[in-house]
């Protein structure tokens, strides 16, 4: 017996198991849930940390383990099976690719092995919370585009560091070598200084030496912990207004990727005019019809008006 079945063609199926995928990641119970298995999975590993509570619960903890790898990696599929209509999105999206080495790497035997990396690995979990919270994943991104900004400025205020290093090696080594009896010294102490930690009690030593010490620390003070730092603040704030940015575009681009359903067709300009002049057209007709046959313009409240010709 031969049962005639319709193939569907393959973009076709795809993009309804995309549409089944996308409605249930989409959900806002979905996202709901996920975040708080991450939570749970970031306490668990705060309990593990007690040795008496490993010792008891030894089993279960390891069932729980299991319980949210599985979990995880039906969430990853999901995803996965969202964008089977577009694969090259799914690879596009760092956040993807992220989730996807944190879970796929848990199955590779090496991590498996080794106890240290795969508490690290599961540690990496907990910054996957980061995707369900807008602000915060616009926080990282705004840090990673201030990388470059950020490698400036440790150059910058490295280079400044031993510029006013030597300058304290050399005016302050023989005085005060417990600060400034080497470079090393010298650049830890004004580290801290930079911090304004101990500022204070590094004047006063200073001005124990030479009145003229006031200016070295002024100098330095005014140009690393206000001129640099505000640098630096300004970098990670522009860093931030384009990560805003950069995520309001995306969304917008994810919105209009989207298919959208088939609007009501409207009538058009045209018609409506035409459909006008007909009515009025009409209503000249009608006028002209009841002026023909007498018919009074208006009439009193006790006034009926009389039949019409031929119609008694």
């Amino acid at each position: 017996m031969s049962s005639n079945t319709i193939r569907l063609p393959e973009s076709t199926r795809r993009a309804a198991l995309a549409a089944r995928c996308r409605t249930v990641v989409e959900a806002r119970w979905f996202s709901a849930t996920v975040f708080a298995l991450i939570l749970a999975n970031a306490a668990v590993l705060g309990i593990e940390t007690y040795s008496g509570v490993i010792d008891r619960f030894d089993d279960e903890l390891k069932l729980l383990e299991h319980a949210f790898l599985m979990v995880f990696t039906a969430e990853i599929v999901l995803r996965a099976g969202a964008h089977a209509d577009r694969p090259r999105d799914f690879w596009r999206d760092p956040w993807n690719l992220f989730d996807l080495a944190v879970v796929a790497c848990a199955f590779l035997p090496v991590v498996r092995e080794n106890a240290t990396v795969l508490r690290l690995l599961r540690l990496a979990r907990v910054l996957r919370a980061a995707r369900f919270l807008p602000q915060l994943r616009i926080v990282l991104v705004a840090v990673g585009r201030s990388l470059p900004g950020t490698v400036s400025f440790l150059f910058v205020g490295g280079l400044l560091l031993y510029v006013y290093a030597m300058v304290g090696w050399v005016f302050f080594g023989q005085a005060d070598p417990e600060h400034f009896g080497s470079i090393g010294r010298a650049v830890l102490t004004l580290f801290l200084l930079m911090t304004l930690d101990g500022l204070g009690d590094a004047v006063r030593a200073g001005l124990e030496i030479s009145r003229w010490s006031i200016v070295y620390y002024a100098s330095y003070v005014l140009i690393a912990s206000f001129v640099l730092v505000n640098v630096l603040i300004g970098v990670v704030i522009t860093s931030l207004d384009e990560a805003r940015a950069m995520e309001e575009r995306e969304e917008r681009e994810e919105r209009e990727a989207l298919p959208v359903p088939p609007q009501p067709a409207h009538a058009s300009e045209e018609d409506v005019r035409t459909r006008i002049a007909t009515a009025r057209r009409a209503l000249d007709e009608l006028e002209e019809c009841l002026a023909r046959c007498g018919a009074p313009h208006s009439m009193g409240p006790d006034e009926t008006a009389s039949p019409l010709p031929g119609h008694s």
